[in-house]
């Protein structure tokens, strides 16, 4: 067998395109068995024919019509019209029928499946129409000597025996095609898949990093101020920072964690909604006022729609620390038939030009919303504050229960 190359992904090297070749680029262990094949065979061929004895001038057509498949991978074009036109001198002359049709079939297959399929035909049309001419007409002509017409079964056998190697070379050249898309499809499917998975993780660090690190701005900023004339304010500063420095951290290295093995289950539960009195109690801690108000049924919510909600409102409150002169902000969440809505609002007047935030805190909240089908705005209210509003549908177990009365929490 010749050499072969590393197989690529996704199959054996018959299926992913990789042909075996030797370290030249040709085939020629495989060409020099098909010679050797094509030479011995047709020398036991020859026996009870009654056609021209094999010489030297058979032998040199013979290596010329294999021979030649030596460039079925460069040029297969030349190869399959050389070994017919060969094959067919051969026959003309009166040589044996024998395994020289097998150079034939190999030559057609290797221009087909490459996509030269008219040079393929061509050549074995123009090689069945001439032994059509020499075996019914031209033999009278030609050696040997005294030879008579061949059967019209012997041609209706040929017949079938080219069409058959057209609609095996076909077949082949279809599932080739068949297999070339499916590989593609995958590859295409691999980088959709790694390209999420990478926005996800940015969206996860974005949302994480950014929001512990406002409060450690903000907490920084306190301990600085007050480091001289109220030294204890300045302790609780420092122990607020320590904290969300701590629990930023613990979030990374899950999400990091994540990324050194997927596919792992992640050693903590992702955040969700059950988790809003912390996140109320980093923004109390940063010197934000936060008041909580829900109404129906929380416990109807899949955790994919939860952690999207939670980091909503975890990048709401961050812009409110960051961008707003406002110290209080507003949450309401309504838990509705299928449906969570979300509601933050903050007083103003906005601190700078970024107004609610911008840049790729407010492009994370509207791709968390639209991966679960939902839309989410976000602008300035006429008053001067600022209102986020988001609305993402989920499918739970518990969608249809009724909604139980409001419940509000203030921080």
């Amino acid at each position: 067998m010749d050499e072969l190359q590393p197989p690529r992904r996704g199959g054996p090297p018959w299926r992913s395109g990789v042909r075996p070749r030797t370290a030249a680029g040709l085939p020629w262990v495989s060409t020099a068995v098909l010679l050797v094949f094509v030479m011995a065979g047709t020398g036991f061929a020859e026996e009870g024919q009654g056609r021209r004895p094999l010489d030297l001038a058979a032998r040199l057509l013979l290596f010329v019509a294999v021979g030649v498949l030596l460039l079925r991978r460069r040029r297969p074009e030349v190869a399959v019209a050389t070994t017919c036109a060969a094959t067919l001198v051969y026959l003309a002359a009166g040589y044996p029928y024998g395994p020289v049709f097998v150079a034939v079939a190999v030559g057609c297959f290797s221009a087909i499946v490459t996509g030269h399929r008219e040079a393929a035909w061509w050549s074995l049309g123009g090689l069945w129409a001439g032994h059509v001419l020499v075996s019914h007409w031209l033999y009278r002509w030609l050696p040997p000597d005294g030879d008579r017409a061949a059967p019209w079964t012997q041609q209706g056998f040929i017949t079938a025996w080219v069409v058959a190697v057209v609609a095996a070379a076909e077949l082949l050249r279809v599932r080739r095609e068949q297999w070339a898309a499916a590989r593609a499809e995958r590859e295409a499917a691999e980088r959709r898949r790694a390209d999420e998975e990478r926005l996800r993780m940015a969206r996860e660090l974005h949302d994480v990093l950014a929001h512990s690190i406002s409060v450690i701005n903000v907490q920084a900023g306190v301990g600085l101020a007050l480091l001289d004339s109220d030294p204890e304010q300045a302790r609780t500063a420092l122990t607020t920072i320590k904290g969300a420095s701590k629990e930023a951290l613990d979030e990374v290295r899950q999400v990091l964690a994540n990324l050194r093995t997927p596919g792992d289950a992640p050693t903590s539960p992702a955040p969700g909604l059950d988790r809003l009195p912390e996140l109320v109690e980093q923004a109390a801690a940063a010197g934000l006022t936060v008041t909580v108000g829900s109404e129906g049924d929380p416990a109807a919510v899949p955790p994919g729609a939860g952690l999207a909600a939670f980091r909503i409102v975890q990048e709401a409150l961050t812009n409110v620390v960051r961008h707003s002169g406002s110290r209080t902000a507003e949450v309401h969440i309504g838990y509705g038939s299928g449906r969570l809505r979300l509601r933050i609002d903050d007083a103003g007047p906005a601190t700078g030009g970024d107004a609610g935030g911008s840049g790729n805190g407010l492009v994370g909240m509207r791709e968390r919303a639209a991966a679960l089908g939902g839309t989410i705005e976000a602008g300035p209210r006429p008053d001067g504050g600022f209102r986020v509003l988001a609305e993402l549908p989920f499918t739970g177990p518990d969608r249809d229960r009724r909604p139980s009365g409001p419940s509000e929490e203030t921080t």
